[in-house]
């Protein structure tokens, strides 16, 4: 099962913008992801088309079941 920690943010024209990161260390921990995504607004580390980030949207978990089918 692969798993995937979704960091969603807004940007200056309001849309979502994810960042994501693979085989999150768990059990996640809210205080830090919340630290972490203040951290990446203040830093202004990212650049998109839409503009800077300016505010958190959601962070989530996202896991995916993959079944191989031997041919």
């Amino acid at each position: 099962m692969a798993k995937r920690l979704e960091l969603k943010f807004l940007n200056e024209q309001n849309k979502t913008v994810t960042i994501a990161l693979d085989q999150p260390v768990e059990p996640v921990d809210p205080m830090l992801i919340n630290q972490a995504m203040d951290e990446i607004i203040a830093q202004n580390i990212f650049t998109t088309s839409g503009g800077d980030l300016v505010a958190k949207k959601e962070a989530r978990i996202v896991e995916r079941n993959i079944y191989e089918i031997t041919l």
